[in-house]
């Protein structure tokens, strides 16, 4: 922020502080239910996600990736049985939620028994 005293230009620097209190979780999970990440798996997966308030972001591909709280986006994804999803879950919860989403595509989204 720049500000001027009496005709002085004077410079006032901001400090910021960064705690680094959360997690960062990076791993590896693989489809098991016959017919993949359709619509209602899909949904299962994004309402589990938005349970958290980890940022959980989710792709076929390590660099790709998309916010696992959408459907739509995770509809995108077009992930069939036996695909490797790559997730990448940040924030003070991150533990919780993967435990959550690996159980969930673990159990095959409750859909098969």
């Amino acid at each position: 922020m720049l500000t001027l005293k009496h005709g002085i230009e004077s410079l006032t620097k901001t400090k910021y502080f960064i705690f680094d209190m959360h997690k960062s979780i990076q791993t590896k999970l693989t489809i098991l239910n016959k017919l993949g990440l359709h619509a209602r798996a899909a949904a299962k997966l994004a309402a589990t996600a938005s349970r958290y308030s980890s940022v959980i972001m989710v792709g076929t591909k390590a660099g790709k990736l998309i916010d696992a709280k959408s459907v739509m986006s995770l509809l995108l994804l077009a992930a069939n049985n036996g695909t490797t999803l790559y997730f990448d879950i940040k924030g003070s919860d991150a533990e919780n939620a993967y435990e959550a989403l690996k159980n969930l595509i673990a159990n095959k989204f409750d859909e098969e028994k």
